[in-house]
């Protein structure tokens, strides 16, 4: 996360700077390794059919971010986009169809895929179908779903 995010997120700050000017979430994630769950706030690429496309580019670093680790170890996760968390089934991109959603992916943002060549590795790329909206307020504790903490 950028330094500005981190410092916006450390002073209580719930959405991403960033979605203000690209669709943003916050991935709950469970942690591959730790079982425990884990926030990331990324950049999405919306679908027509309310599915979200997310690509794990770490900032052209060359390891791969963990959270996609986290998906690929455990699927269902969920997300909070513009307040509202939803549940989420993830899904990775299959090889053979990595330039197609590229193709689409760069409609959107053009260049994005940029980051894949500097990273030297070839981006992971979920996409996150909801399942379910999940209520908000202090009955999420009761219905087996922790409160979001800020």
């Amino acid at each position: 996360m950028p330094p500005l995010e981190r410092a916006y997120t450390a002073l209580g700050g719930r959405t991403p700077l960033s979605g203000l000017l690209v669709p943003s979430l916050v991935l709950h994630s469970t942690g591959a390794v730790t079982g425990i769950e884990r926030d990331t706030p990324l950049m999405y690429c919306p679908e027509p059919d309310g599915a979200m496309l997310i690509a794990g580019s770490n900032f052209a670093s060359d390891t791969h971010p963990a959270w996609t680790s986290n998906l690929m170890r455990t699927p269902d996760a969920a997300v909070t986009v513009r307040g509202q968390r939803t549940t989420v089934r993830a899904t990775r991109i299959p090889d053979q169809d990595l330039d197609a959603t590229w193709r689409y992916i760069e409609e959107q943002w053009p260049g994005y895929r940029g980051y894949e060549s500097a990273s030297g590795r070839t981006l992971r790329i979920f996409r996150l179908v909801p399942t379910a909206v999940v209520p908000s307020g202090p009955s999420e504790a009761r219905m087996g779903h922790p409160p979001i903490s800020g």
